[in-house]
């Protein structure tokens, strides 16, 4: 993507949403942190499913820890790789608890240092509970800054500091939900649906998708 693209790439992204937001819901720094770790390898809808019967019973590290990795499981059971899951999220709670003063901490080295929290996850954290312009890159992002020539690279840290670069600073807080977004629902893995998507002019991609005939 040529560089002067860029912020007219953003721009677009920005008209048509101008406030994103991540499709897991949460109310608490507490909450997001376990939703994230939830999500690893799952959909945001499956999370969602489960934590909409988990939060109302344990939303807090302390009431989580109460509950043990058994009763964590019971709820989360529907998720896939459950038992880690439980397992690294009591752990968690249990350092939060003796470290952190029941309190998510707000930087990458403290975030990182808990089980199951790598930075794709710490990024999510930094940026949406704590509004710091981060950028996790999962596999839409991935997909998104590769196959547009956003910010092409063959690991998804590699793709993070390319974006780092190329991003103007007034889009950088948004952009991880927008390429996240637009990965999910337009620049989608099997067949990209270049013929609604707005920012097609700006994209590397070729051949554009044409639309299906049943579309």
């Amino acid at each position: 993507m040529k560089k002067d693209n860029i912020p007219l790439f953003f721009a677009t992204l920005q008209a048509a949403n101008p406030t994103p937001e991540t499709e897991l819901e949460y109310a608490t720094p507490f909450e997001l942190l376990a939703a994230v770790l939830l999500s690893a390898q799952a959909t945001d809808v499956g999370v969602n499913k489960a934590t909409r019967k988990l939060f109302p019973v344990a939303n807090t590290p302390q009431a989580m820890l109460r509950l043990g990795v058994e009763g964590l499981e019971d709820y989360i059971k529907t998720i896939g790789l459950y038992r880690s899951k439980a397992r690294h999220l009591i752990e968690t709670c249990r350092i939060l608890v003796e470290k952190h003063g029941g309190e998510v901490p707000r930087t990458r080295a403290e975030l990182e240092a808990l089980p199951g929290v790598g930075r794709k996850t710490a990024n999510v954290v930094l940026n949406v509970a704590f509004g710091e312009a981060t950028i996790a890159v999962d596999t839409h992002i991935f997909r998104v800054s590769n196959r547009t020539g956003l910010a092409p690279g063959k690991t998804p840290l590699e793709v993070e500091l390319k974006l780092e670069k190329r991003v103007p600073f007034e889009f950088r807080l948004h952009a991880h939900h927008w390429l996240i977004l637009h990965g999910r629902y337009i620049c989608v893995a099997r067949t990209p649906k270049c013929w609604e998507c707005a920012v097609a002019p700006y994209c590397d991609y070729k051949p554009k998708t044409p639309r299906p005939r049943s579309a």
